[in-house]
């Protein structure tokens, strides 16, 4: 027997990324609070909220495998997820302007009727150019980065700024297809029929 598969998002980015898997998935949006818990590292507010995503939507599909993922921008310890207005979205860009910062994704892999979940964390280090404040309102003006971690999209217009940039380019997207497919492996091998 198949297993079917669900993806926690309504991101047409990560949609995007799963169905270059070959996958057949239902994307589910999971909406939850993603709001980080006080002195919550990035890595472990991305590790929560695609578990959380992950576990959420299993609710409905029990016998299903669900993958959840979640992406933040940081610096250090300063975590920028999707702005909330573009007032918001030009002060996270004019704060990564000029700067080295890390891209933090997750991913996790459950199953309720098993009981079986797992998560994988992936960082990116991405660096922009100084930008000029004509090119941040410009960007923000386009829409492009209302609803992307960061206020960017690196296949997008920002992709440009990038001066440096180490690590997986899909992190960075929103869903890094080889943790997902280490993942679906693992849940497997724990005997969940894929």
């Amino acid at each position: 027997m198949s297993v079917q598969y669900v993806l926690a998002s309504a991101s047409p980015r990560r949609i995007q990324l799963l169905t270059q898997l070959g996958l057949t998935f239902t994307a589910v949006p999971a909406n939850v609070d993603e709001t980080a818990r006080p002195n919550e590292r990035p890595e472990a507010l991305v590790r929560r909220l695609a578990a959380t995503k992950a576990i959420t939507v299993s609710g409905s599909f029990p016998d299903t495998v669900i993958i959840g993922s979640d992406t933040v921008v940081a610096q250090g310890c300063q975590i920028f997820g999707k702005p909330g207005d573009e007032a918001h979205a030009r002060d996270v860009l004019r704060l990564l302007s000029g700067k080295r910062h890390q891209v933090y994704t997750a991913v996790a892999v459950y199953c309720a009727h098993s009981g079986r979940g797992y998560v994988d964390v992936v960082v990116a280090h991405v660096t922009f150019r100084p930008l000029t404040a004509l090119e941040i309102a410009d960007y923000v003006q386009s829409g492009e980065p209302m609803d992307k971690a960061g206020g960017y999209a690196i296949q997008g217009e920002a992709g440009k700024w990038v001066t440096g940039f180490e690590g997986n380019l899909e992190t960075v997207i929103g869903l890094p297809t080889d943790r997902v497919n280490r993942l679906i492996e693992r849940i497997g091998s724990d005997g969940v029929t894929l």
